[in-house]
């Protein structure tokens, strides 16, 4: 059987932490901040940890990378 490919746009997005959940870094930082309130931002800041719900997602996107 050929290799499952990774999807690119999930592996520049998501890590994995040692045991196995999906980090990820929030959404809305990159332009535009003077008009976003200041607790979005500083909510928005570091890594954050995925739902359960959505990381059989991401682990379905990403096949090698557990």
């Amino acid at each position: 059987m050929p290799k499952m490919k990774t999807k690119s746009g999930a592996k520049k997005r998501f890590r994995f932490t040692a045991t196995g959940k999906v980090k990820f870094s929030p959404a809305r930082k990159r332009h535009m901040l003077r008009r976003r309130s200041q607790k979005m931002k500083r909510q928005a800041r570091g890594m954050h940890i995925l739902n359960d719900s959505d990381t059989g997602l991401v682990l379905k996107y990403m096949p090698y990378n557990r």
